[in-house]
C-alpha cells in the first residue's frame, strides 16, 4: 500500500484567532527562502520585510513578530505572504519552524515568548 504525505496546513499551526480581520496581515518576505507554513518571523526594522526570526542580530529580526500562514517559495524574488500578526490567537508549539539560529530549547522559549507577548500564545495541546 502507498502511503502518502502531506505538508502542514494552516489549520494544522493555528487553533484558534478571535478574527481573522484583526489577527492577519498581508506582508512582504524577503528574498532567499522557500518559507513554509508555521514558520516564525522577525520584522526587518530598515525594510519593514519579513524573514525568519533569528536568535540574535540587530536588524529587527531578532524577534519573533509573526507566524507565516501558508507557505511561499521567495527563493527568487521577495513575495507576499498572510501572517498572523496578533491576537487573541492560539498555535501549536509542535508546528512551528524557526530559523537554524535558534536551535536549543531556551532560544525557542524565546521566541514562544516573543510571540506571547503579541496575544499569540503557543500551546503544546493545541
Amino acid at each position: 500500500m502507498t502511503v502518502l504525505t502531506q505538508p502542514p496546513t494552516m489549520g494544522d499551526v493555528l487553533k484558534y484567532e478571535l478574527n481573522p480581520n484583526f489577527t492577519r496581515e498581508s506582508v512582504t518576505l524577503l528574498t532567499g527562502t522557500d518559507y513554509p507554513v508555521g514558520a516564525v518571523l522577525g520584522k526587518i526594522t530598515a525594510s519593514g520585510k519579513y524573514k525568519l526570526a533569528t536568535s540574535g542580530g540587530t536588524d529587527g529580526a531578532q524577534t519573533a513578530a509573526a507566524v507565516l500562514l501558508y507557505a511561499v517559495d521567495a527563493t527568487e524574488a521577495d513575495a507576499t505572504a498572510i501572517i498572523l500578526a496578533r491576537g487573541p490567537a492560539i498555535i501549536s508549539k509542535g508546528t512551528l519552524v524557526f530559523d537554524a539560529t535558534v536551535d536549543d530549547a531556551a532560544k525557542t522559549d524565546t521566541k514562544h515568548g516573543q510571540l506571547a507577548a503579541l496575544d499569540i500564545i503557543p500551546r503544546d495541546t493545541a
